[in-house]
């Protein structure tokens, strides 16, 4: 589950279709739509509860922001000696900045797991802390989920999508996967296809 979360932040900036960049948390609509489409698996990082309601304002946005660059700059440092996403040529953090900006974040929230174990039912586990306000558990979240997948072995299979115009990451899931997804395949095919062609001329 960290995997796909601190993928899914990562992938909030993206290729636009037309050669740029996108930022998908680029306000705070941008922010409150995501947190939307990723409210299952943030419910496990923020202690079980729902972080919609009272997060999404412009300082929640700039910590998210932060998390995110600090993240994406130690996946520039995991994909190594391969280059990172082109998106992060010019915004990388230092490896030690990014490092210390994951753990203050997901330091904001102490929290800790506490066993329920009803006479007659299945053992759970649940998240107990002291009470913090949505923007910290969003953030503390946020950074816990990457720091659990850069400290897993899936941060071996982490890659810089290689298609041209792409710039996200991707956990390459079988041995022959080169591309963070199908179509960015056939825009790298296509792409090798019209170099061939335009060198024969």
């Amino acid at each position: 589950m960290s995997a796909q979360l601190a993928l899914a932040l990562a992938s909030t900036i993206r290729h636009d279709g037309s050669g740029g960049v996108a930022d998908d948390l680029g306000d705070v609509a941008g922010l409150t739509h995501w947190l939307r489409e990723q409210a299952e698996p943030l419910r496990e990082y923020v202690g079980g509860r729902d972080v919609l309601a009272s997060a999404a304002d412009e300082r929640t946005r700039l910590d998210v922001v932060a998390v995110r660059r600090a993240a994406r700059t130690l996946f520039a440092v995991a994909v190594r000696p391969g280059p990172p996403s082109r998106a992060d040529s010019s915004s990388l953090l230092t490896p030690p900045e990014a490092v210390d900006q994951l753990n203050q974040a997901a330091a904001a929230l102490p929290v800790r797991p506490a066993l329920s174990w009803p006479e007659d039912g299945v053992p759970t586990l649940r998240w107990q802390g002291e009470e913090a306000e949505a923007r910290l558990r969003l953030t503390a979240g946020l950074a816990r989920a990457a720091i659990e997948f850069l400290a897993s072995p899936a941060r071996d299979l982490l890659r810089a999508c290689p298609a041209p115009r792409c710039v996200r990451y991707f956990v390459k899931d079988h041995a022959r996967q080169e591309w963070c997804k199908p179509s960015c395949g056939n825009r790298a095919r296509v792409a090798r296809h019209y170099q061939r062609h335009t060198a024969a001329r």
